[in-house]
């Protein structure tokens, strides 16, 4: 199975999958960020308080979405073992929200993700601020 060019989906190379999430958030549509989560996997938005769902997910990425800027995210370390991920990113949000105001987000995540049938990674758990959070 390859990715048709300019498609933004879940990847099947795990070491493309930081950008081609990151390419889905530009896009600022909740609906194309969490095709790169599992039905129930869990996010955490913040520290302490995790979301699950497509509903709780998507009220976590219209917040950031919201600022109108983009995610920048690069992966420190990969660790596969068969079809399960631990992906370590270094990511930021950087530069003048839409409301006018300077934002400068940033955090290291620990993310696990596992490789569906179709051969395509996602989150089972997105924690962007690792062990902050």
């Amino acid at each position: 199975m390859t990715d048709s060019p300019g498609s933004i989906m879940p990847t099947t190379d795990l070491e493309r999958h930081v950008a081609a999430y990151c390419a889905a958030f530009a896009t600022g549509s909740a609906d194309a960020v969490d095709t790169f989560y599992e039905p129930g996997a869990v996010l955490v938005p913040q520290p302490g308080a995790p979301v699950t769902g497509r509903s709780g997910r998507a009220a976590a990425y219209d917040h950031l979405l919201g600022f109108g800027v983009p995610m920048a995210a690069a992966a420190r370390h990969l660790y596969v073992a068969g079809d399960i991920a631990l992906a370590v990113v270094d990511w930021s949000m950087r530069g003048t929200a839409r409301q006018g105001y300077p934002l400068d987000l940033r955090g290291t995540a620990a993310d696990v993700l596992r490789r569906g049938a179709d051969g395509r990674w996602r989150y089972v758990v997105n924690n962007p601020f690792g062990t902050g959070s």
